[in-house]
């Protein structure tokens, strides 16, 4: 049972950390990618935004045909989408069609990335699905501590165009995971529904206001992240005029903090309940990044304030997002692939938004970075208090 455990832990971290390795691994590339096609860090920036954009619209499809004919055929069809897609971005002459290309290996990445969370409901509920969704955190960790890491690299020895062969390849080991490891947990003797049904569990769910509730809080809470990902790579390469290596041991320090509050969340689940962990970590995560941003606004602007700070508050968002996922998908099993997928939609289409905002009234600085991640925290926080202050039911 344990060897079982920690193989499905490898493989689900590994199918899920592909698409976040697609974002994470060309982000210290932005600078060079600007240079060479001729465009403003803007530009770039929203090939960042048609990647989410793809993941939040296409996931509506992919979770109820894994519902309907199983978790493997979907992963198999996104997966070589994904790897059609990184070709195109390498090729890509111009913005345009870099963004195009990223928007389709979004559509790619979208599968594994609510699959997985479909597939760790098939196998467990309550705290046991919080611990192996905590476990799969920890290997997709490798992420965004590896892949800056990677990118830079490539960077400073080859075009960035290489960093979109690497993912490619990345994608083609997927496929192979997929076909030999990653057994079939979709039960053949599920409900498949029509069309129409798959309509109405939509409209069940966004009717749900405790599932809602849930989505929006571990929502803004990924948004935030997402904000430091849009806006990052410019602050700490353009701003403070770190190498983009150095940026890659910042970004991924901070995302250590983001995972390694992750792997507390069983524990204190047992010890407290979700819903207390949840509440806590979302307030003290939105004291620490209102700090940040009153902070910038008076005038401090250093690069190490602003990495300690975001330090802090990551490792409280890292109790966040998982245990909302977990809460979220409880009362849903029978539907979990349409509910993950409802909430990967409503949770990427938020994070699309704030990362056109950070892109938008990016000035140079890191104050429009800051004010997206403080603004999602306080809201998260809110919404926190609301929608866990008693019992589902109560």
């Amino acid at each position: 049972m344990k060897t079982s455990f920690l193989r499905n832990a490898l493989v689900l971290g590994m199918l899920s950390a592909i698409g976040p390795f697609a974002i994470d691994m060309y982000l210290p590339a932005f600078p060079a990618i600007a240079r060479d096609l001729q465009a403003d860090i803007g530009a770039v920036q929203m090939s960042l935004m048609s990647f989410f954009s793809a993941v939040a619209l296409f996931q509506i499809v992919y979770g109820p045909v894994s519902d309907h004919v199983g978790r493997k055929p979907p992963l198999y069809f996104g997966l070589t989408l994904f790897i059609l897609g990184a070709i195109g971005c390498s090729f890509a002459p111009n913005a345009a069609m870099l963004i195009a290309f990223r928007f389709l290996q979004g559509v790619g990445a979208c599968a594994s990335m609510v699959i997985t969370r479909a597939i760790i409901r098939d196998l467990h509920t309550g705290a046991e699905a919080a611990r192996l969704m905590s476990t799969t955190m920890l290997v997709f960790s490798v992420s965004p501590i590896l892949a800056p890491l990677a990118g830079s690299t490539l960077t400073a020895f080859f075009s960035w165009r290489v960093i979109f062969w690497a993912i490619a390849l990345i994608g083609l080991l997927g496929l192979l995971v997929v076909a030999v490891l990653l057994p079939e947990t979709r039960k053949a003797s599920a409900q498949k529904r029509s069309l129409g049904e798959v309509a109405g569990v939509y409209l069940s769910l966004l009717k749900d206001w405790h599932f809602l509730g849930l989505v929006f809080i571990g929502g803004l809470g990924q948004s935030s992240f997402f904000a430091y990902l849009a806006g990052s790579s410019v602050v700490f390469i353009e701003h403070f005029g770190l190498s983009p290596s150095r940026y890659s041991l910042v970004f991924a320090t901070n995302a250590i903090a983001f995972i390694g509050g992750a792997q507390f969340n069983s524990t204190l689940m047992r010890r407290f309940g979700a819903p207390r962990v949840v509440r806590t970590a979302i307030s003290v995560f939105a004291c620490i990044t209102s700090l940040l941003m009153l902070v910038t606004l008076a005038g401090v602007d250093h690069a190490v304030v602003l990495w300690a700070m975001l330090f802090m508050a990551f490792g409280c968002l890292g109790l966040v997002v998982p245990s909302t996922a977990v809460l979220a998908l409880e009362a849903h099993g029978p539907v979990a692939g349409t509910a993950a997928a409802l909430m990967g939609t409503l949770q990427l289409a938020t994070g699309a938004l704030v990362i056109v905002l950070v892109s938008t009234f990016f000035n140079g600085t890191a104050l429009s970075m800051v004010t997206a991640i403080a603004s999602s925290g306080l809201i998260a926080c809110a919404l926190s208090w609301k929608v866990l202050r008693h019992p589902r039911g109560a």
